[in-house]
């Protein structure tokens, strides 16, 4: 017999703002949202403790760090011992905290921080459904009226409950040249409201979340529904879930979900945008002390901009497979897991070169991660192949970033470099295509403005991380672009190519600088700055793109 599941733990990055009208008034609200995050949690920001741990080398989301119900109670007998665990690579080193804990680790009995079950950003979790609050049962583990929401019982035991979430997000951003083109700068004013209910029933469970976008500003063009978007649907599933037997751990789910199990820079919810990616279709897992199996068949959404009823279930997709993951090691001072991966994808009208058609594409591939001392690390080796319009597909795609943490006092330096690769070649000849493709993870990896996506790509980037004190983080980047196939394009973030490019001789692609500021207020609230500066290479330059400056700030509030 199933018995519950814990799957989560408790997060805290944030997000302001209450409608489109606010967002003209942005200076006005920032500073509001700030003193409500702080009076709305005095204790737990008191009584905050955040274990760092070391930054993979890939600058891009935001939060900040929380204590977990469960970890100020009584420590449970087979807790693991304080450690340092590398966040997956769609995490910034700013935010990179606590993992979650499992509430109860004698009913999963795989380390929770490598389960595939969404990315850690210290309590709150990206995908909201992998917080267990069970621990707000206890009366004297709230500590605000908010605490309250995230347990409402259904029955005297217990057995059924409610947990109720939310977010919201004001985020203003600056771009000099949109696109790299000559032209007037654009200005955006964007809005995330995110609400939430998670309804348990012993093993039981159902999840649902609605989503709201809000867009203005000035240049901004034609908006895209991940911006904005009156009304979504983000998230609806059922679930059956918890122990099998000893030391045996499964589930199965359906409906529309998160889904981020596999290398980051692969797939993920792509939380930078407004609108969080989301897939349709189910997934199955099970899981040992030692070793895990992910199992599922989905696919994609295609976002409309008005209500709920325009999200429609994109038919012409298709992402299947299996993930698994072994652990290699787990002690205090030594973490490694290796996830291989088989995935397929299919996408009945994609792009490539002057043409459109049906590409069967598949992904074999290992992730080796973890940490080892002071050095984290995050590997990624995936080849992949298949057909586009009766054309054969061999293209590869590798990932290395590591980080090592020079002290543990003071402002705690941490240098790191990380290393990017994705083959290209062949979009526009009649041969094999050797273009690298992602499934669902966004490029804000390798531009904060968009202008890159790995395709065809090479790029550098060394970054070095300080802590002023304990509630902030700053992080430098410098990056260095180049070409993989000449005679290839040059590809955006979104995957189209720039126009002309692949005529052009050269490797040289462009430089970035790159700042980040990650500032946690309280537990539920965090302030975070981005700045980048590209300059585009003789390649980019020959087809008349211009240098861009790029700056982005956003307070989050989550509960």
């Amino acid at each position: 017999m199933l018995r519950p599941q814990g799957q989560g733990r408790r997060i805290a990055t944030c997000c302001p703002a209450w409608t489109i009208d606010c967002m003209s008034r942005t200076r006005t609200f920032l500073p509001l949202i700030a003193t409500m995050g702080l009076s709305l949690s005095p204790q737990l920001a008191g009584a905050q403790t955040v274990e760092q741990i070391e930054p993979a080398a890939l600058l891009v989301v935001t939060g900040s760090a929380q204590v977990v119900p469960e970890q100020r109670a009584a420590p449970q007998q087979d807790a693991a011992p304080p450690q340092n665990i590398p966040p997956q690579p769609s995490t910034p080193p700013a935010e990179a905290v606590t993992p979650r804990a499992p509430s109860s680790p004698a009913t999963f009995t795989y380390p929770a921080h490598a389960d595939g079950f969404g990315i850690k950003l210290g309590g709150y979790n990206a995908s909201r459904w992998a917080e267990d609050w069970r621990g707000m049962r206890n009366p004297g583990k709230r500590d605000d009226p908010l605490d309250r929401l995230k347990y409402l019982p259904i029955d005297a035991d217990g057995i059924a409950y409610v947990t109720l979430s939310g977010e919201i997000r004001l985020r203003e951003q600056y771009v000099s040249q949109p696109g790299l083109l000559p032209g007037d700068h654009r200005r955006e004013q964007l809005l995330r409201v995110f609400a939430g209910a998670d309804v348990h029933v012993g093993p039981l469970r159902a999840f649902g979340e609605l989503a709201h976008g809000g867009l203005a500003g000035y240049n901004i063009g034609a908006p895209a529904a991940k911006s904005r978007n009156d009304l979504f649907a983000q998230q609806y599933f059922v679930e059956l879930s918890g122990s099998i037997a000893r030391g045996l751990a499964g589930g199965v789910r359906y409906g529309r979900q998160e889904f981020s199990d596999g290398a980051p820079g692969l797939i993920s919810v792509k939380d930078d945008n407004s609108i969080h990616t989301e897939l349709n279709g189910g997934r199955a897992w099970l899981s040992f002390a030692q070793f895990r199996a992910d199992i599922f068949d989905f696919k994609q959404t295609m976002l409309g901009m008005g209500g709920s009823g325009d999200d429609r279930i994109d038919h012409a997709t298709r992402f299947s497979g299996v993930t698994f993951g072994v652990v290699l090691a787990n002690s205090a001072k030594r973490k490694v897991f290796f996830d291989p991966f088989f995935w397929r994808e299919r996408n009945d009208m994609l792009k490539w070169g002057k043409v459109s058609g049906l590409e069967l594409r598949h992904y074999y591939g290992a992730r080796l991660w973890g940490s080892t001392g002071r050095l984290t690390f995050d590997w990624l080796v995936n080849h992949q192949d298949g057909e586009y319009r009766d054309r054969p597909i061999d293209a590869w795609f590798l990932q290395a970033a590591q980080t090592y943490a020079l002290s543990g006092k003071g402002l705690k330096p941490k240098p790191g470099i990380h290393f990017d690769y994705g083959s290209g070649g062949g979009a526009y000849g009649t041969g094999t295509i050797r273009n690298t493709r992602t499934i669902t993870a966004g490029s804000i990896a390798y531009s904060y403005q968009l202008v890159l996506n790995l395709t065809n790509l090479f790029q550098v980037s060394p970054n070095f991380t300080i802590s002023p004190s304990k509630s902030l983080d700053l992080t430098a980047e410098v990056q260095h672009s180049l070409r993989v196939d000449e005679s290839d394009a040059v590809y955006r973030g979104a995957g189209t190519a720039y126009a002309g490019t692949q005529l052009v001789r050269g490797a040289h692609v462009g430089d970035a600088a790159r700042l980040q500021a990650t500032w946690k207020v309280t537990p539920r609230v965090s302030v975070i700055g981005r700045y980048e500066y590209f300059e585009p290479g003789a390649v980019l330059k020959a087809v008349g793109s211009k240098a861009s400056h790029f700056l982005a700030g956003w307070v989050s509030l989550r509960f």
